[in-house]
């Protein structure tokens, strides 16, 4: 399959907004203050919380996955850890999407995607998924 490396711009990055800072420099944002830009239909819609994927340094993004929206394979130049935060993310690895093999992971549930490795993820049908996903920047991402 041809490869094609794409950017986390690609993805439709914004900054989290509404982020309280106390004096003290401590930051508090409410779920209901994550700003979600406009979802195209066609994949997960990002938001960033703090740092920047596309800079050096540790970076954290909320991933929202409308009903039925899945990734195809890919994979991403950086380890990533991801947490589930609400709904159930289906998850499944290798080159071939087999939705019969995806792995559900409920909310609370950890998942670790090492660096290079294949995969793809997403929500079912009936349910919105939001994960939170942790990670040093720079990264890119690789479909397939």
């Amino acid at each position: 399959m041809k490869k094609r490396i794409l950017s986390l711009l690609a993805l439709i990055l914004i900054p989290a907004a509404f982020a309280a800072i106390d004096e003290d420099g401590f930051v508090r944002i409410l779920p209901e203050d994550i700003v979600w830009p406009e979802g195209t239909g066609e994949g997960a819609i990002i938001s960033v919380l703090a740092g920047d994927p596309e800079k050096q340094g540790l970076y954290i993004i909320r991933a929202k996955f409308p009903a039925g929206v899945m990734s195809g394979p890919h994979y991403h130049s950086t380890d990533r850890h991801v947490t589930v935060i609400s709904g159930t993310w289906y998850t499944g690895t290798g080159d071939d999407f087999d939705r019969e093999n995806m792995v559900p992971l409920t909310p609370g549930s950890y998942m670790m995607h090492p660096a290079g490795a294949v995969h793809y993820d997403g929500s079912n049908n009936d349910e919105e998924v939001i994960v939170e996903i942790r990670s040093i920047g720079p990264t890119t991402a690789v479909r397939f």
